[in-house]
């Protein structure tokens, strides 16, 4: 079974690039663009790692994170953001956030967190 991975990014550019490397490499990929959407989503449909991006409309990606922990849902999270300077990654840690990724994304680093977190695809 492939592992999923769900994609919370507002911004469609990074959500599609994003999504079509981790699908060559046969990962199963689902897209929301917003924290509400993230929270729908986990309901029905567990995931192995959440890639989300820190500024979101509707509930940003600190917010959307305390949410899924205090679901006590344990998948794990990793930030996507242009502002890492403005957090610390104590920030992240309190908000049930596991790591983060800097904008612009780096996307070989991106491939090495998510095979971190979840191994191979399949």
């Amino acid at each position: 079974m492939s592992k999923r991975i769900l994609i919370a990014e507002d911004s469609s550019v990074i959500q599609n690039l994003t999504k079509k490397i981790l699908s060559q490499l046969q990962y199963e990929i689902s897209t929301v663009k917003n924290g509400q959407e993230v929270l729908d989503d986990l309901k029905n449909n567990p995931c192995d790692l959440v890639l989300m991006d820190i500024h979101m409309p509707v509930m940003d990606g600190m917010e959307c994170a305390r949410e899924i922990r205090s679901s006590n849902n344990e998948v794990p999270i990793v930030a996507i953001t242009g502002n890492a300077n403005n957090y610390s990654m104590d920030d992240f840690k309190e908000a049930g956030i596991n790591n983060f990724l800097p904008k612009p994304l780096n996307y070989d680093h991106m491939l090495e967190m998510v095979k971190t977190y979840v191994g191979d695809a399949g």
